[in-house]
């Protein structure tokens, strides 16, 4: 059941943060704000929230088909690492070193920034 769980999120995410991609695209901005937005609504928001849920019920990760669903399967497949860094090298050769050192920057804090304040909300609600 858990494979399934994962597969079934890996699918959602993926085909999600395309959409996100296309919509972004035909907005007219740059394909790294793409990355940046599904990283951060990933790994920031959503995996915060889900992360501090999991940490304040006690429910394990690995138990729980739902929370794989999510966590390892959605966020997995809607973040994306290996397009954070082909923008990154891309920028590099079309922008130069300061868009792509600027995009580091920007992905790196955005998400570690946001998941801790998202944390440490949760944190205090309780």
């Amino acid at each position: 059941m858990n494979f399934l769980a994962v597969f079934l999120g890996g699918g959602l995410g993926s085909v999600t943060r395309y959409a996100l991609g296309l919509a972004i695209k035909k907005m007219g901005f740059m394909a790294p704000l793409a990355t940046l937005t599904s990283n951060v609504f990933a790994s920031a928001l959503l995996l915060g929230l889900l992360a501090t849920y999991t940490t304040q019920s006690g429910d394990a990760l690995k138990s729980n088909p739902w929370l794989l669903l999510w966590t390892v399967g959605f966020c997995g497949a809607f973040s994306t690492f290996s397009t954070f860094a082909a923008d990154t090298i891309s920028l590099l050769h079309s922008h130069g070193a300061l868009w792509s050192m600027g995009n580091i920057a920007i992905n790196v804090i955005s998400c570690i920034a946001i998941g801790w304040w998202i944390w440490s909300a949760m944190q205090a609600v309780n």
